[in-house]
């Protein structure tokens, strides 16, 4: 049996911002100078959605979410929230941390709350670790354009198409990686074939529009331009992303196929021929 401590990141973690990579950065670092096993704690569903029904768009989907905990070199370990959400604050640390977890060290973020209603806070943390043993770590705000980097902060820049602004408190670029889907196969015919992916429901969708992007294929970046919308020139009702990659011309069907956002260009246009839009569709490749 393992009796390996671990050092645990605490948080939501819904998008994996600087905020939250800071507060794993912390347990990731103890574990390797303790060697302890360096773990985040996530708790499913989220308490604010179980709490009082909010349910905010994310901005990962699952495996977007995993693959960046994997590269950050963490274990995951999930945890019913149904099932916990009554303990008291002492209860949970008890029980869940000190207990089935086996917690050498906790990180958590500033404004971090825990057990019943969210009753305990950092302050008790450091209290309950203190009595125990167990190292704590709380990292301050992490600000951007002087206000705290937060999960909505960066929802309404994306919704608001300020790709650049959200990419800079993610620490990193916006993107999805989505199943490549047949289209209408109208972009072959422009000499701008595309890939076609559809957002899922719960995924945050970016202001409609065109972007400057970069797309993975193979573990190769090629530069690239998305359209995100509805494309009002065919009366098309179904949100999409529309990748057309420069310079590859492969077969992606199929595929799950990773699309990074960097800049918006320009607004959606509903063209009145076919020859307007292949010249803008040239235009935005530039």
């Amino acid at each position: 049996m393992n009796n390996k401590k671990r050092a645990i990141a605490l948080g939501n973690f819904d998008g994996i911002h600087k905020g939250h990579t800071a507060v794993i950065d912390a347990a990731v670092q103890a574990a390797r100078q303790w060697d302890m096993i360096p773990t985040v704690l996530i708790l499913s569903p989220l308490p604010s959605f179980v709490i009082d029904g909010r349910q905010a768009p994310t901005l990962l989907t699952e495996a977007d979410k995993d693959k960046l905990f994997a590269d950050m070199g963490v274990e995951v370990v999930r945890i019913d929230f149904l099932k916990i959400k009554d303990y008291a604050p002492q209860e949970f640390f008890v029980k869940i941390l000190a207990g089935e977890l086996n917690a050498g060290m906790l990180s958590c973020g500033f404004n971090y709350r825990f057990g019943k209603g969210g009753e305990g806070d950092s302050t008790l943390l450091g209290w309950l670790c203190e009595i125990t043993g167990i190292a704590l770590s709380v990292t301050p705000s992490v600000s951007f354009r002087g206000e705290a980097v937060s999960s909505t902060r960066i929802r309404a820049a994306i919704e608001g198409g300020d790709i650049e602004s959200a990419n800079e408190m993610l620490g990193r670029e916006f993107g999805y990686t989505l199943e490549v889907v047949h289209g209408d196969h109208l972009g072959r015919s422009l000499d701008c074939p595309t890939i076609n992916q559809l957002f899922p429901e719960d995924l945050i969708v970016p202001k409609y529009g065109v972007y400057a992007s970069r797309t993975c294929i193979d573990g190769e970046w090629y530069r690239s331009v998305t359209n995100i919308g509805r494309r009002p020139s065919f009366d098309n009702d179904e949100q999409r992303s529309e990748t057309h990659i420069i310079g590859y011309d492969g077969d992606l069907y199929g595929k799950f196929i990773e699309v990074r956002l960097q800049k918006y260009k320009r607004e959606e246009m509903k063209f009145e021929s076919l020859d307007e839009l292949k010249a803008q569709l040239e235009k935005d490749k530039m």
